[in-house]
């Protein structure tokens, strides 16, 4: 619910703007336009209790811009304000670096020093209880078949142990280097398996209940979009009572919460969900589920990959049989929140339900898909994801459309701030409040410019005298555009790439070409091989979908981003393409509404990888003639920032060597 706000109109405290003026002068920084346009704007939309995107480029300062008013609102209103971001990275420059600082700088003229922490899912704290009871095991069955990965996972297992015994926060983040999920799961539970504080022998002393206790007294909690969307969405709130919410890293919101509602169907849940059961109820009431998973096991297997648009009789028989035999189970465990004395008995009888739960719901939700007069009803799509090496083959379902559910859930009762370097796409930001469910709610869109002067400091090159992609590779000619650009630039290249199979084959094809380094995502760990990248100028970084969005490397070691196609998602993603499909079905245009969209905003990102500080200078080259050529260039490039743009190879080649030989 909307808490009533508790501000005067005439408040006792500074003003946003002049807030940010001290923080700014205490940090040693100076003033941007962009940043003092964004603090009124966020200010602004709080009195109000109106909605807000804010488009604010690299540069901006946009952590500071929404921060500031956010803790003015937060000491007005004594409320906590959430800040959701979608990296961990994010989240820890915030908790660890900006927060501090900014609290350090506005203690003087607030009531009190801002206060803030960091809370996240159930899973990511270790459960004491579970560390040291016993509890259903976790194991995983490719592992049974690997001595190596038993091995690894037992070292890392005698880690957290000994972890266990020193940490003060149970933060799984702690763990330096990390540790897989199948040990991880030894030591964790979900929401729906944990016992609850007051029934768990470990409650009082419980990491989650302390991290979301220390979140319940500060001024800002800093989260995750999963856990804000789980909070939204879920009938217990896991966050404190708020009433101001702001979205940072806001384009990647619809993706973040289509993952929390994605249902998962597979063998192994099911064998998972028996193993629960185990003993607690009688045999032949779970050998009957045991043996629908093995039906469905043998289906999986002999089914074609891809979307499932009309039910087949044996699936429906399958899910059928599935949620019918998880059901009994349900039945048979007896009533819920038994077993109060006996906390082991009461830990797996919880796990238990938990697993039959998931195995019931999502069966439910798969048969609920289908059976719709016209396209225009469906609400779902199912699709079946082939086997892999760590996994066999899986159902899923997920939404056609998770605006419905934030429109309802996150923007209903309370005031939202959205922010990123990317939401206005084809220069409006319908698209993406359409994503979003605000429709008619009241709110606004702001784009607050960046400090950067692109027409100067970049150049976007479209490579218009190329062919178009093709599906059977990088042609010989990209392989030598690249060559050469390269070339022109000394190296200092980072290649984002539409696939792993086109990093992988140009490094392959370019690394006996060139004279520079050649890194290629899968090497060696991300995180490694774009420091690697950046401590050397005339090393190149190729790479694929995480490097679209996440590099930022200021300096002369970047000074060409090299695009090899539109991305466009895939013709055969499942969801994408029923999301297109539902949108023409509807009347709409499901080419621009879902692919389009989908590729001005991963271009836009990419392309921002290039000017990351105020001396920065390069060229953007794009490969793929399209984005020169065809009917929809324009709402792509509408979603750029404005660098110099050309066609004619010779102008960034010229502009790279001279780039080269001045570093």
């Amino acid at each position: 619910m909307r808490v009533a706000f508790t501000a005067v109109p005439d408040s006792h405290l500074p003003t946003a703007d002049s807030l940010l003026s001290i923080a700014v002068d205490a940090l040693g920084g100076s003033e941007r336009q962009g940043q003092i346009t964004m603090v009124k704007a966020v200010q602004q939309a709080i009195d109000d209790e109106e909605h807000l995107a804010v488009q604010a480029g690299t540069g901006t300062g946009k952590s500071l811009a929404y921060l500031v008013p956010s803790i003015r609102h937060a000491m007005d209103t004594d409320t906590p304000v959430v800040v959701s971001t979608a990296t961990i990275a994010l989240q820890r420059q915030l908790v660890d670096r900006d927060l501090p600082r900014l609290s350090e700088a506005l203690g003087k003229e607030l009531p009190h020093e801002p206060t803030f922490a960091i809370l996240k899912g159930r899973r990511n704290y270790l459960c004491r209880y579970k560390a040291t009871a016993g509890w259903p095991e976790e194991d995983e069955q490719d592992q049974l078949f690997d001595p190596r990965e038993v091995s690894a996972t037992g070292r890392m297992v005698q880690r957290i142990q000994e972890w266990a015994e020193e940490t003060e926060t149970g933060d799984r983040d702690e763990l330096v280097p990390g540790v897989s999920e199948p040990a991880w799961r030894q030591f964790s539970v979900s929401a729906q398996e944990c016992l609850g504080a007051s029934r768990c022998p470990s409650g009082p002393e419980c990491f989650a209940e302390l991290a979301r206790a220390r979140a319940g007294e500060v001024d800002v909690v800093v989260t995750n979009h999963a856990l804000l969307a789980i909070d939204a969405m879920g009938d217990l709130p896991i966050l404190p009572e708020h009433e101001v919410v702001v979205v940072d890293e806001a384009h990647e919101l619809v993706d973040r919460v289509t993952s929390v509602v994605t249902g998962e169907l597979s063998e192994s849940s099911v064998s998972l969900a028996v193993r629960r059961v185990g003993r607690l109820i009688d045999q032949p009431v779970a050998d009957q589920l045991m043996e629908a998973g093995e039906d469905l096991k043998a289906l999986l297997a002999a089914a074609p990959p891809g979307r499932v648009d009309e039910l087949p009789e044996v699936l429906g028989l399958t899910l059928a049989l599935v949620r019918d035999s998880a059901a009994r189970c349900l039945t048979a465990l007896g009533p819920r929140g038994g077993d109060k004395d006996d906390p082991d008995k009461a830990g797996q009888r919880k796990a238990a339900f938990t697993a039959l739960d998931e195995v019931h719901d999502t069966a439910v939700r798969m048969l609920e898909a289908f059976g719709h007069a016209s396209e225009t009803d469906r609400s779902e799509v199912v699709w079946l994801e082939g086997a892999t090496d760590r996994r066999p083959p899986m159902l899923r379902v997920a939404p056609l459309n998770v605006g419905g559910m934030l429109r309802d859930k996150l923007f209903g009762d309370r005031t939202v701030v959205l922010t990123s370097a990317t939401l206005a796409l084809g220069g409006t930001f319908d698209g993406m409040a359409r994503q979003w469910g605000l429709g008619d709610k009241g709110w606004q869109g702001m784009d607050v410019g960046s400090p950067f002067d692109h027409p100067r400091a970049g150049i976007l090159y479209v490579a218009k005298h190329l062919p178009q992609p093709g599906r059977d590779g990088l042609p010989e000619a990209y392989l030598d555009e690249i060559a050469e650009l390269i070339e022109a630039a000394g190296g200092r290249t980072l290649g984002l790439f539409s696939s792993m199979r086109a990093a992988k084959a140009a490094t392959e094809a370019l690394r006996d070409r060139l004279k520079v380094p050649l890194l290629c995502q899968g090497d060696d760990s991300t995180m490694l091989l774009v420091k690697q990248f950046a401590e050397d100028d005339e090393t190149c970084l190729f790479g694929t979908l995480s490097l679209w969005q996440g590099v930022d490397v200021p300096g002369p070691s970047l000074r060409l981003v090299i695009i090899d196609r539109v991305p466009f998602p895939r013709p055969d993603d499942p969801l994408t393409s029923a999301r297109q499909r539902h949108v023409a079905a509807k009347g709409g245009n499901g080419f621009m509404t879902v692919a389009a969209t989908h590729a001005a905003l991963l271009l836009a990102q990419g392309t921002g990888r290039l000017l990351r500080s105020q001396d920065d200078k390069g060229v953007i080259a794009v490969l793929d003639p399209r984005l020169a050529t065809a009917r929809y260039s324009g709402f792509l490039l509408g979603s750029l920032p404005p660098f110099w743009r050309t066609t004619d190879p010779a102008i960034p080649r010229a502009a790279l060597k001279r780039l080269a030989s001045e570093s």
